[in-house]
């Protein structure tokens, strides 16, 4: 990497931009907007569409116009994460006899199906939760909305449902699916959903888990809980209810039907979650959502409309611009932009956007046909979180400048630091907060992973504090990434991180307090001969267990707590200081070992078994950043990734690998390639980024947010004031980028023919730019 210090290059002015290096003219900017041109056979061949925290699956089949409402937050008593309904619409005469034209646009958001004479605006509102429906006619037409629900009498949830609620799997109770309730109010259709007060997962999990103590102690999401929909039109009056089927699943429709034929119509459906005392404090918010909706339509369109445009202008990626479908780099930039709409719909929402599927999942037989079951089935949980997985989904959001989409995933700590320090107090008498890594929404263990035999046939046979688990029992350490994650963005964008403070803290204490704990236990003081503390046991991800000094605590704890130690003096005070310092002093270093004659990481000193196929000895080098470009002993890390696993299952393409980040980061160019490409290239089904079901299940999100994280690497890098470009870029493939940088910086940079065409740098008072030797113009 050539340093490189051109006039203009170094030291740039905080607010101001830089003249452009190697000017040219710019590239047309290419359109990603997919267009279909034939109706879909089913729902899988969805078209995805939302905005604030909703998402919608939009598709045409049999010449009715269908979508899923999804609302981030609709959790039942179970957790399962459930949609709020289906639309069908039925236009008379039906205009795609002729003609069929469906357009996502992502610089407006919206979705656009065009018949003949026919025009239908799909679009939701980022700012209100609202789902805006437009139809314009050449000539008058008829309209009929269907609301479709599944959910119309009580049930038990059945064995093979056992995937949207992982904490029943195994459990002495069979849990419950109860009826929503749906009904005419007037020419509206109203359906809501309100959580029972008891014999909910958090309060078996509390039985569970041997916390009733602290019960009332305890944050409670379920409680009250309602979420609901109501939907109405302009001239829409009530016409019955009607029973049907859709792939395996029995419904019943509640219709509203145009009084006269129109050449425009408009439906709204107002989606409102809440926890309400009662159902009829939960009625009135959303009654005063609806009279809202009802006086601002164009104004909110606007909004909207200016909020995605601001959205795609914000960063981008733009391999061969020139080029299209046919090119596999133009394919893996179209599917960047893509998947980073997708994590666009739920900028807001009251939770994280959710790995195994966020808003967008469909009914599961078109995914695996062998599970008939209902459009709210997903595999690995709906109100359950899986900190490994939703790293993925969160950390492309750094260089992509969408800071204000994070703060959902930081919350969700947040909220639940009481739970987790609650945990710890109860089971180990000291202090600081205990994540575990398949979590609840409300801060405890997953049921399954935390054990149900061995309280109702081996009681008492383990630590309670710890999963019965193979996989993840002793991984609190997930959490660091997501603490490492704030630091980032007050290290990014100087926004304001005091509120997560105190949980960043609370994590860090608690390994300080529990491994000083055992540590004693172990050797009767509270480190050991060298004045480290002892990691055992621990875990190095779900793969290597039992571990001593895992690589990836080590890491996270160093990562964290050095970067606690470089924010700015009003966020930590000198007593805060004299801890993190003394706390650093006491870890050990990382391990090494010798694989295949050459030194490289461990997984961690010791460990007794493999149980997964994760890569965590490559942990220091993302997402904590400690060997790599522009780091100390690099070779170290090369070595790692090429000699320093123990099974070929360990590289991969699917899911939560990350291959490609790891070669970006240790300059591994071609490999880097060849990664990427098997990431984000066209997921095979009819919408490209529905990529999936791989680990997890479709649409995967961290399959996209691991291959968006690559994409960038490859592109650009920073370390400290130190910004590397194009540190793993393939010179075959010409591009255009826009990305964020440490200290408010964003940077634009163009590739053509091998060289570096233009660079634009705003802002960032301490920026260095390293570009690559081939890179510098002659």
């Amino acid at each position: 990497m050539a340093n490189y210090t051109r006039r203009g290059a170094v030291g740039l002015a905080a607010a101001g931009a830089m003249a452009p290096l190697f000017p040219v003219q710019a590239a047309e900017v290419p359109s990603y907007n997919p267009v279909w041109t034939s109706q879909s056979r089913n729902a899988l061949e969805s078209m995805p569409c939302g905005g604030g925290d909703i998402g919608l699956n939009v598709w045409v089949e049999d010449n009715d116009v269908l979508f899923y409402v999804s609302r981030s937050g609709a959790f039942d008593e179970t957790n399962a994460y459930l949609k709020l309904g289906r639309i069908r619409l039925k236009l008379n005469p039906d205009p795609f006899g002729v003609s069929f034209r469906q357009t996502l646009d992502l610089d407006k958001g919206h979705v656009v199906i065009e018949g003949q004479g026919m025009r239908l605006v799909l679009w939701v509102d980022a700012f209100s939760p609202v789902v805006h429906v437009e139809i314009d006619s050449a000539k008058p037409v008829e309209l009929t909305a269907h609301y479709e629900t599944w959910r119309t009498a009580d049930r038990p949830y059945r064995p093979e449902e056992l995937g949207m609620h992982r904490s029943y799997d195994d459990a002495p109770v069979v849990p419950t699916a109860f009826a929503d309730t749906t009904a005419f109010n007037g020419n509206d259709v109203v359906s809501f959903h309100r959580n029972r007060d008891s014999d909910t997962v958090f309060d078996l999990l509390v039985k569970q888990q041997g916390l009733e103590s602290v019960k009332d102690r305890m944050w409670n999401p379920l409680k009250g809980l309602t979420f609901g929909v109501l939907m109405q039109g302009e001239g829409l009056v009530p016409a019955g209810t009607q029973a049907g089927r859709y792939a395996s699943t029995d419904f019943t429709a509640w219709r509203l039907k145009s009084r006269r034929p129109k050449r425009r119509h408009e439906l709204r459906i107002h989606c409102h979650i809440a926890n309400t005392d009662d159902a009829q404090t939960w009625r009135k918010g959303l009654n005063a959502l609806t009279a809202k909706s009802l006086s601002g339509r164009a104004t909110a369109q606007r909004k909207t409309q200016a909020w995605w445009q601001a959205f795609q202008d914000r960063s981008h990626i733009r391999i061969n611009p020139g080029k299209g479908p046919e090119d596999a780099g133009w394919r893996i930039s179209r599917n960047y932009q893509l998947f980073r709409h997708q994590l666009g719909t739920n900028a807001y929402g009251l939770y994280p956007t959710k790995f195994n599927g966020g808003n967008f999942t469909t009914d599961p037989e078109f995914v695996d046909p062998s599970i008939k079951e209902s459009p709210d089935f997903r595999k690995w949980g709906g109100g359950i979180f899986t900190a490994q997985n939703q790293r993925l989904v969160y950390w492309p959001m750094l260089k992509s400048g969408d800071f204000d989409l994070m703060d959902s995933q930081f919350l969700f700590y947040a909220r639940a630091l009481g739970n987790a320090e609650l945990r710890t107090e109860i089971y180990w008498k000291h202090k600081g907060a205990s994540f575990t890594e398949q979590i609840e929404n409300f801060g405890l263990p997953c049921g399954f992973d935390y054990g149900w035999r061995r309280f109702f046939a081996q009681a008492g046979s383990r630590d309670p504090g710890v999963e019965d688990s193979a996989w993840v029992d002793r991984q609190w350490d997930t959490v660091f990434e997501f603490c490492l994650m704030i630091l980032d963005v007050e290290r990014f964008s100087s926004e304001d991180i005091s509120p997560y403070l105190p949980l960043i803290h609370s994590c860090l204490v608690f390994f300080d307090e529990h491994y000083t704990r055992q540590t004693r236990l172990m050797k009767g003081q509270p480190v050991d001969e060298n004045g480290h503390l002892v990691l055992y046991p621990g875990t190095a991800t779900e793969t290597y267990k039992t571990t001593l000094n895992s690589t990836v605590t080590l890491s996270a704890l160093k990562t964290v707590t050095s970067r606690m130690l470089e924010l700015p003096g009003r966020y930590v005070d000198g007593e805060r200081r004299d801890y993190y310092q003394g706390f650093l002093k006491r870890l050990p270093p990382l391990p090494t070992r010798i694989m295949q004659g050459h030194k490289t990481l461990a997984p961690a000193e010791l460990f007794d078994r493999i149980q997964n196929v994760e890569i965590p000895q490559l942990y220091p080098v993302f997402p904590y950043g400690i060997y790599g470009i522009g780091r100390s002993d690099l070779q170290l890390a090369i070595d790692t990734w090429r000699y320093g696993i123990e099974t070929a299952a360990q590289k991969d393409h699917v899911s939560w690998h990350q291959d490609a980040i790891f070669c970006a980061r240790l300059g591994l160019t071609e490999e880097a390639k060849t990664g990427i490409v098997a990431k984000l290239d066209d997921s095979g089904r009819r919408y490209p980024t529905f990529w999936g079901p791989g680990h997890d299940w479709m649409p995967d999100h961290n399959w996209g947010g691991s291959g968006m994280v690559g994409l960038q690497e490859m592109l650009m890098q920073t370390v400290g004031d130190d910004i590397y470009l194009f540190p793993a870029w393939p010179r075959d493939w010409d591009v255009d980028f826009r990305l964020h940088a440490p200290r408010n910086t964003v940077v634009e940079a163009s590739l053509r023919d091998g060289q570096i065409a233009r660079i634009q740098v705003t802002g960032g008072d301490k920026a260095r730019l390293k570009l690559p030797d081939w890179g510098v113009a002659p």
